[in-house]
């Protein structure tokens, strides 16, 4: 099997459902973030303090476009979507699915915003991020699964039900 990558905002998910799935499907699971914290010996939030959000998404694009990953569920940052090169990379090897988590319910679950490591350049909101990551979203993706209203579990098992599908529908 291929990897399982999963693309969405800051707190639609990924991290929490992507160790789940892995586990239900036996598969190895990585998180982009995780990653990047223990290449860099630093936290997500203090790269883009001290090095500026230029320099971070520089390090995610190199860090996520160099893993060579195969029968992995890939839990991404929500900003991985700005490098073409980085979702090219995550697409060669495998197949993206979107988290769509509405912005109100983004909102509520997002408690720690100011030390969470997210993308916000100076004198957007979380709004402006959520309106321009999520047509990126949706072109990268190869398929949305709607997470507003649903448990972990639920999305577990739709994922699983649609690529499970998709799997045994190839030649």
């Amino acid at each position: 099997m291929t990897n399982i990558v999963l693309i969405g905002m800051s707190g639609a998910g990924k991290s929490t459902l992507g160790v789940l799935l892995a586990k239900a499907l036996g598969m190895d699971y990585v998180d982009t973030d995780i990653v990047i914290q223990q290449q860099e010996g630093r936290l997500l939030q203090e790269i883009i303090d001290s090095d500026g959000i230029e320099k971070f998404m520089n390090v995610e694009e190199n860090i996520v476009s160099g893993q060579r990953l195969k029968n992995s569920v890939i839990s991404t940052g929500g900003s991985v979507v700005y490098s073409e090169k980085a979702m090219n990379a995550l697409k060669q090897g495998g197949q993206v699915i979107y988290l769509h988590v509405p912005y109100e319910e983004i909102t509520r679950r997002l408690t720690n915003i100011t030390t969470r490591g997210i993308v916000m350049r100076k004198g957007n909101s979380l709004k402006d991020v959520y309106e321009e990551r999520v047509p990126l979203y949706m072109k990268y993706s190869d398929m949305t699964l709607d997470c507003s209203n649903k448990d972990i579990e639920q999305c577990v098992s739709e994922i699983i039900g649609k690529i499970g599908g998709r799997a045994s529908d190839s030649p």
